[in-house]
């Protein structure tokens, strides 16, 4: 039985910042002692392969590491960041230096005192080391100073107008006094004896089976002061359409994954179970590999980016839950940056045809394909859109005299070949959170950038990134950034498929009060939403 409480956690939690919208707040439940413990379980599709939140990049690793390591700020449906744990911040006159005011009242879960040190050890590990994606985004910092227990000082080596909103989203905050020295924190494998300060601490884990995390007694970012439930369970399936039927079952309460078209039509209007949405400020593409011949010749990449059929991809693979970029790395959602004189390349097999002919390529033999062109599509198969919109890619390519063999891997093989070892020809895949083009920009096409899994490395690019992120004004920055867009699109260095809508379901006759917010990567499954979810039962 749940105690119910009145209380203004829709006021509050629009204060406190990134909140898209609020389901069925009827009522927030809080737990009482003599009360039977209260448990969501929630399905993924992956293991945790690092529990360091510094170094994880998977959908699993985030998830489950929100849970325990805050970020300092919020996400907004638009892409702007809000305070959270950070209460302000600004810089200097001259740009030259940033600052930045944390709240008071938070503790880790061993009664440390979550403080202003925790934050530079921190960020100070993370560039030291050039710890995961955060590195990347941030590289105009120089050092960090905690002037009192709540307030930070930062020196930057330029103005750098993206850094404290980068910083403050981005990078996960880990206990010092819980972590090894500086030096040896991107190696830290975190794997048990775990500190929290967000709403749950991991105590659990069976790999392949479960990961079980367990309220903490104190979370100021709620009303309440606490998660008002008592126990998150992510549970792992093989796949989606596994998922899907353990929700109907009853054996499940939440899909983290972003749901497919097909199963999201299937589920909608089902008994006990709502299909939410959440706005996506990333999108679904496909890399060339330029370490590779022929994918370093643009006219070969041209010729790929003309094979594709896009309207098909929306329409078909996800049945018109997706919307066109332009084939811009700068989605129209962004409507402040987005360029409006971006065009789609045209599915035009001919035109295809005639830039492989221009290339060197023959069909000697007469089989309809030319001659020692053939290339794999690496994809994750367990992304049931992305293994459904890998078809069409084959088939549209071989309209135009293209082999393409279609390789899917679970995802951690996936991830390791894509961005560790570079062995793929055509990378397919989606970016959850791209919402500041002036850094996610350096972050994904600057020369050895943590996410440019294409091997890009084009110094006009660069010199159009580095003006942007000097830009003191996103006037200023507007223009570099749309140059470096246009220069992306006609080399073809992304293909840029579509942005969507994401799908996510949930059982609706047990649970209320999650707190959606952007992207797959939040979603219903973000810290302030399982904190704030209640039970109905």
């Amino acid at each position: 039985m749940i105690r119910k409480i009145t209380n203004a956690l829709t006021r509050r939690a629009v204060l406190m910042g990134g909140v898209v919208m609020a389901i069925g707040m009827a009522g927030i439940g809080a737990v009482s002692a003599q009360d039977a413990a209260t448990r969501i379980v929630i399905g993924t599709t992956a293991d945790v392969v690092n529990y360091n939140p510094l170094v994880g990049n998977s959908r699993s690793d985030t998830w489950v590491t929100n849970l325990m390591y805050p970020r300092l700020m919020q996400m907004t449906p638009a892409g702007s960041k809000d305070p959270y744990v950070a209460l302000d911040w600004g810089y200097s006159e001259d740009g030259l230096s940033a600052w930045m005011e944390i709240r008071d009242d938070m503790t880790w879960s061993d009664g440390t005192p979550f403080t202003a040190d925790d934050i530079v050890f921190t960020i100070t590990a993370v560039t030291t080391e050039k710890i995961g994606v955060t590195a990347g985004l941030i590289p105009s910092f120089v050092s960090a100073t905690a002037v009192s227990p709540t307030r930070v000082e930062f020196v930057l080596s330029r103005p750098d107008s993206t850094f404290l909103t980068n910083f403050g989203f981005w990078m996960p905050i880990v206990p010092k006094h819980a972590f090894p020295e500086i030096g040896s924190v991107g190696t830290f494998a975190n794997d048990s004896n775990w500190v929290s300060a967000g709403p749950f601490l991991l105590t659990e884990v069976e790999r392949g089976q479960r990961y079980l995390l367990k309220a903490v007694e104190n979370y100021p970012l709620v009303e309440t002061g606490r998660a008002n439930i008592d126990e998150v369970e992510f549970r792992v399936f093989p796949d989606v359409n596994a998922q899907a039927l353990a929700l109907r079952a009853g054996d499940l309460d939440i899909i983290a994954n972003a749901l497919p078209a097909p199963i999201a039509r299937t589920l909608q209007g089902q008994p006990n179970i709502t299909v939410a949405q959440a706005p996506s400020l990333g999108w679904a593409h496909m890399l060339y590999n330029l370490q590779r011949a022929p994918l370093d010749n643009v006219l070969v990449r041209r010729a790929l980016a003309h094979a594709v059929d896009y309207d098909a991809i929306r329409g078909i693979a996800m049945q018109g839950l997706a919307e066109s970029t332009n084939s811009s790395v700068i989605s129209p959602v962004l409507s402040y940056w987005a360029d409006p004189e971006a065009k789609e390349y045209a599915f035009d097999p001919e035109l295809s045809k005639q830039l492989l002919t221009e290339a060197g390529y023959t069909d000697a033999d007469g089989d309809g394909f030319f001659d020692n062109l053939s290339l794999s599509l690496l994809y994750e198969q367990s992304a049931a859109d992305i293994a459904n919109w890998a078809q069409i890619v084959k088939d549209s390519s071989a309209q135009a005299g293209i082999r393409i063999e279609l390789v899917g891997l679970e995802r951690n093989t996936y991830l390791a070949r894509a961005r560790e070892q570079k062995d793929f020809d055509i990378y397919a895949g989606t970016w959850a959170v791209m919402e500041e083009p002036a850094a996610y920009l350096g972050l994904a096409f600057r020369t050895g950038a943590f996410i440019n899994y294409a091997s890009v490395s084009d110094p006009q690019l660069e010199a159009y990134i580095n003006e942007a992120q000097a830009a003191t004004s996103p006037e200023a920055a507007r223009v570099p950034v749309q140059a470096a867009a246009k220069l992306i699109q006609d080399q073809v260095y992304d293909n840029v498929l579509y942005y969507q809508t994401f799908q996510f379901a949930y059982n609706s006759e047990r649970w209320e009060n999650f707190v959606i917010q952007p992207s797959d990567l939040l979603s219903l499954v973000n810290p302030l939403s399982l904190a704030s979810v209640t039970s109905k039962n």
